[in-house]
């Protein structure tokens, strides 16, 4: 006979002791949601109720309060069944329906893009977040479930859940401390967009458990006898290491499984409370224990110099606390050890979950103000969310600031800061507060006067000198790291600037709508509605934001048309042509400024580029080495970087010098071919005299790593003398003449006859190339 649907949630709750009037609660929910969703089926053709059961069960493990499994419960009626705000507040209280609504995705409302779709459901997600922190359980047991179940879901829908899964809510569920579902989300995710890669990391784990068992089982007994003699009570386990962490070192490190130091892992936690309840604990008692085991380690195995970590006296931001080392273990093998005490367990496992405390009674309420203190960095989200008026644009502030690697640096009154690795002073005093940043003049770190464009590195203690009439200047632009700072640096120029952008705003709507055009709109109702979909409500607002650059014309118009498509009937006199929907930028720091890839270097992804102003043509693109570079001033060159997102494929050059004979450019096609490149272009020129010839090709290649690979392989053919980045502006060989060499010399060079790809660290400023250089173009 089947189990009831709901039978593993009851238990799970009925066993946590909870009072009957909240068990109570959670059954009147359940059966509200089954009945809404009575003959509802998902893609698996099971009954729709079964994945909010499974929500909530989610929740429940994590002792999360009734009104939050409630919630988990009914987080689809509103989406999915014919059910109100209203009905959810008037059963179920004002704080379930404000969760529910946290979660509810905008289905209702229209978007020109899936991005743009995503990206207002997660600014949506933050503000509700905001009003209410259990909207985010909510939200990542829902995803949780979601990747369980994403079998029976398409491949191509399987990679676009799965990667967004990877960059926005398993980073999400690390902020909020959650750990365990984070590794469930990251090993998932790893699953369903790289299937070949999990499967090779899952079967290297799978053989060498025997061995990585027998060397933890050593290290265990020896650490085990030796807390016993001090009477220290602790358990000590081996720590599994999940397979995207493993994944993910693989490809930083550039190194094999068998490479990696880490595989072996054993945590200790220490937990002399008794049956007391850790989470009241105002003091952890087995604090100073975690420093006495970590010296009883280090004397029983040789540490590994740099890998030992305190995050008991300097916390992650999501108040994971714990200390690591890593030692030498039984046959040389590095093991990794983590200390920590019961609490800090508790909290590392169920994160902001671990805030909410129960009494004896099951009444449940909200942890104290410490836990305010805890979440400074979802207040950043909300103001970022308030500043940012493109939906995208937050989403890409939120990826590239808030699920970075950190760096921490103290304020002179000892307060600590946490900010994105390679944030610099400018960064950190817009960190502190917008006036600060704004009147910066200089900074000190350990005492010392430096630049405002300094790196800050962990343990700098960073004091700010402001000055009253000092104001931003554009070039901050060129090294401030964060997205927060700069953008607090575009409001002010755009503050500051208002008339002159309101003015250039107008101009470029006029050119595309016409004068009479653009003031019907101007003064129509659509101008309301208009406003809603771009988050802006006042006319000037938007020509502001067209003239800054935060709007395009093409997003106002085609806004503008969508809203007459709505309407029905076009309005007399005003008919704007179809503009082509916008793509994406390739460059991630120009805040929606006009720019292009230059064409006389063709820079790909992964190189370094820089920006140079030019003349009613935006912002130009090179590679930071381009020739054409020395040829402008200092003042109109400005710093750039790559955009995190990238779907396009690059045109990039090669340039192969080759012995002339039969096949040889067949062999170089089959070569990039084998790479899955597109070949845009091929030209041959012979060189009868010296029995050589020159390929040049033109392909499509994602960033710099796949041409390098490319690169690579070509000149590994027989009879291939040279591969070298191809020079765009001029055609023919690049190499001087006599140079071509034989077959056998390519042989006996190998690899070492492709000429670097990536650019040098040489500096601009340090070694200008000679006259003779720039019009030889090397």
């Amino acid at each position: 006979m089947p189990q009831p649907i709901e039978q593993r949630l009851f238990e799970i709750v009925t066993r946590q002791n909870r009072a009957q009037e909240d068990i109570d609660f959670i059954r009147k929910a359940f059966e509200f949601a089954y009945k809404s969703h009575d003959g509802q089926f998902r893609k698996s053709e099971e009954p729709y109720i079964i994945h909010p059961v499974e929500v909530a069960s989610v929740l429940a493990e994590l002792n999360a309060d009734e009104q939050t499994i409630a919630s988990g419960l009914l987080h689809d009626v509103l989406e999915d069944c014919d059910v109100k705000p209203k009905e959810i507040e008037d059963r179920f209280g004002k704080e379930v329906k404000l969760i529910v609504e946290g979660v509810t995705k905008l289905g209702k409302f229209s978007f020109s893009s899936k991005e743009e779709r995503q990206a207002e459901n997660f600014r949506k997600l933050i503000v509700a977040i905001a009003e209410d922190v259990r909207t985010v359980l909510v939200k990542l047991a829902d995803r949780l479930h979601n990747m369980r179940t994403l079998d029976h879901m398409p491949a191509h829908k399987q990679a676009d859940i799965a990667k967004e899964t990877l960059e926005i809510y398993a980073p999400l569920a690390n902020r909020f401390g959650l750990g365990q579902m984070k590794w469930e989300l990251e090993d998932l995710g790893l699953r369903y967009l790289h299937p070949e890669d999990y499967c090779d990391i899952q079967k290297l784990v799978a053989d060498s458990r025997a061995d990585r068992e027998y060397l933890i089982n050593q290290v265990v007994e020896r650490m085990r006898s030796e807390l016993d003699a001090r009477e220290i009570k602790a358990d000590i386990v081996g720590r599994p290491k999940h397979l995207f962490g493993i994944w993910k070192k693989m490809k930083r490190q550039q190194k094999t499984f068998e490479e990696l130091y880490d595989i072996l892992a054993i945590r200790v936690i220490i937990d002399s409370n008794g049956s007391k309840n850790y989470c009241e604990l105002n003091a952890d008692p087995d604090t100073q224990k975690c420093y006495e085991v970590m010296g009883l380690v280090h004397a029983l195995f040789r540490p590994i110099p740099g890998r030992f970590k305190d995050y008991i006296a300097m916390p992650k931001p999501n108040n994971y606390q714990s200390l690591h080392t890593a030692v030498i273990g039984p046959k040389g093998k590095p093991v990794e050890i983590q200390i920590r005490t019961r609490k800090m367990h508790h909290i590392a496992e169920f994160g902001i979950a671990a805030h909410w405390r129960y009494k004896e009674t099951g009444v449940s309420g909200k942890a104290d103000s410490n836990v305010d203190k805890k979440l400074a960095w979802l207040r950043q989200l909300v103001d970022w969310q308030r500043d940012l008026v493109d939906a995208q644009e937050y989403l890409d502030t939120v990826k590239m600031d808030l699920f970075e690697d950190e760096v921490f640096v103290f304020s002179p009154r000892g307060d600590v800061f946490d900010l994105p690795t390679g944030s610099t002073l400018i960064d950190f005093a817009y960190r502190i507060h917008t006036d600060i940043g704004h009147r910066c003049v200089g900074a000190r770190i350990n005492d010392r006067i430096v630049p405002l464009n300094t790196v800050l590195k962990n343990g700098d203690i960073v004091e700010i000198i402001t000055s009253k009439t000092a104001h931003p200047t554009m070039d901050w632009l060129n090294f401030a790291k964060t997205h927060g700072a700069k953008n607090r640096i575009r409001q002010w120029f755009k503050k500051h600037h208002r008339e002159e952008h309101i003015q250039q705003g107008r101009q470029m709507l006029e050119a595309e709508l016409g004068r009479t055009g653009l003031d019907e709109f101007l003064k129509s109702e659509k101008l309301k509605e208009v406003g809603k979909k771009l988050n802006i409500t006042e006319a000037t607002d938007i020509l502001a934001a067209v003239g800054y650059g935060d709007l395009s014309v093409s997003q106002v118009v085609n806004k503008i048309r969508e809203q007459e498509q709505a309407e029905g009937a076009l309005k007399r006199g005003f008919v704007p042509p179809p503009i082509p929907e916008s793509k994406p930028s390739h460059i991630g720091s120009l805040g929606g400024l006009l720019h292009h890839l230059a064409k006389c270097c063709q820079p790909v992804p992964g190189e370094d580029i820089l920006g140079v102003v030019t003349r009613g043509s935006g912002i130009a693109v090179h590679r930071s080495d381009c020739v054409n570079i020395l040829k402008v001033d200092e003042e109109r060159r400005m710093a750039v970087d790559w955009s995190q997102e990238r779907t396009s494929a690059y045109p990039a050059g090669l340039q192969v010098e080759v012995l002339d004979r039969v096949g040889i450019a067949g062999d170089i096609l089959k070569k990039v071919s084998d790479n899955k490149i597109n070949l845009r272009d091929l030209r041959v020129e012979t060189h009868k005299e010296k029995k050589t010839a020159t390929i040049n090709l033109t392909m499509d290649v994602v960033d710099i790593g796949q041409l390098t690979k490319v690169s690579q392989s070509i000149s590994q053919i027989s009879d291939v003398l040279r591969v070298q980045r191809k020079d765009h502006r001029k055609r023919g060989t690049i190499a001087a003449p006599g140079k071509a060499g034989t077959a056998s010399d390519a042989r006996a060079k190998g690899p070492n006859n492709v000429t670097p790809l990536k650019n040098s660290s040489r500096s601009l400023k340090k070694t200008p190339l000679s006259k003779k250089q720039a019009q030889s173009g090397e």
